[in-house]
């Protein structure tokens, strides 16, 4: 899915993918753990990837790239990266333009809770804390084995929240990333920003722990919210939750699960940045007629294909099963155009009489609706907007 050959040779562009440390080895934070013989750093994910962009700007050059015009993409997991590098300062410079697709902005947690959890690793590897320097050592498979029992284990005790994140060390990452951007303490550069209209259709399909799909989970994680968050007012829980009425269905529980992790955190981001930078706003509405049919929609990282180009690259792809390739093959040319000229000249222009994509600011909420027809949309949703508020929702 993520071969940039097609971006390459149809936007005169050099596109690098990087590898960085993941799970246990990248994003479990073992500081807490340090001791005058074994220190562990934190954030290392985050770390190698900040080292990848700064061998893009020695090296890129000798690749026909510009060092002096970066932009910086990713989806999930990437576009959260990509949101929290936004408020690192030492990555400010490294990159001149960003996109964030679906990130989870708000999956940054603190210290205490990050130790919580490693120590919950400690434990399932049944290693005292004593021994904690065989960390080191221990074969990759056994790490990567206990990570998965805790991948699934913690978001199943308190829905809403990951194993395995950016964490707050005050260190690298000074201050919680959406916090960060509404203090006005994010780059000043261009940001595209976005969300896929049915993002938990995905993890319900998958039965994957890592998104609450229906009431029960859901009114267990806005308890845990609740204790976690006390400064929250718990009338600002209850009007959220009546903004659902259908929470009990399975579309209720979907739209509210959506809006927590993916929809207004874009939404908080945007509205903080806009304020200084570019921002354009974006909802991926497109989905084919089987993905219709089965009601995953518009899901979770859908649009990665649309934005490389790269259908049927998942061996049976059952993507047009039942048709929609001509459709799908247009969304994705204007994606790529849109994508591409942001890199170029940072406006997301489709250059083909296509809807002008507006830039987002607060008092308009110009949003553009990726679909078979691109429209532009004040504010969509603004009723649930309103009943969640501008205070940020989201786990210390």
């Amino acid at each position: 899915i993520y071969d940039g050959r097609l971006l390459c040779e149809t936007g005169d562009v050099v596109v690098v993918t990087l590898n960085y440390r993941l799970g246990p080895l990248g994003f479990l934070d073992l500081s807490s753990f340090s001791t005058e013989e074994t220190t562990f750093e934190s954030n290392v994910g985050l770390r190698d990837q900040i080292a990848a962009l700064e061998w893009v700007r020695d090296c890129i050059a000798g690749f026909g790239g510009d060092p002096d015009d970066v932009t910086l993409f990713g989806e999930s997991s990437g576009g959260g990266s990509v949101t929290t590098l936004m408020t690192v300062p030492r990555a400010e410079g490294l990159f001149h333009k960003a996109i964030a697709q679906s990130p989870p902005a708000t999956s940054v947690y603190g210290r205490e809770r990050a130790a919580m959890v490693a120590e919950r690793f400690l434990e399932i590897l049944e290693l005292p804390r004593s021994r904690v320097g065989e960390l080191l050592t221990m074969p990759t498979d056994t790490l990567v084995e206990a990570s998965e029992i805790l991948v699934g284990e913690v978001p199943t005790k308190v829905p809403g929240t990951l194993a395995m994140t950016p964490v707050v060390d005050r260190d690298l990452v000074p201050k919680y990333p959406v916090a960060a951007f509404q203090k006005g303490l994010s780059h000043r550069i261009p940001l595209i920003i976005g969300s896929n209209k049915d993002e938990p259709s995905i993890f319900r399909f998958m039965k994957s722990p890592l998104m609450p799909v229906n009431d029960t989970a859901i009114q267990a994680m806005f308890k845990a919210l609740a204790d976690d968050r006390p400064d929250l007012e718990p009338d600002r829980l209850a009007d959220i939750i009546a903004a659902y009425p259908d929470l009990t269905k399975t579309s209720g529980a979907l739209a509210l699960s959506g809006d927590a992790g993916f929809r207004m955190p874009v939404v908080w981001v945007a509205e903080a940045h806009s304020v200084h930078s570019p921002t354009w706003v974006y909802r991926f509405d497109h989905a084919t007629p089987i993905l219709r049919a089965a009601r995953i929609g518009a899901g979770h990282a859908t649009e990665l294909p649309y934005v490389f180009g790269n259908f049927g690259t998942l061996g049976r792809d059952p993507t047009f099963w039942l048709g929609g390739r001509k459709a799908a093959s247009e969304v994705a040319e204007r994606i790529r155009r849109r994508w591409l000229a942001f890199a170029h000249h940072g406006v997301p222009a489709a250059l083909d009489g296509s809807a002008h994509w507006p830039p987002y600011e607060p008092e308009h909420r110009l949003t553009l609706l990726l679909d078979a027809q691109d429209s532009v949309v004040a504010d969509p949703d603004g009723a649930l907007r309103q009943a969640w508020g501008s205070q940020v929702m989201g786990f210390n």
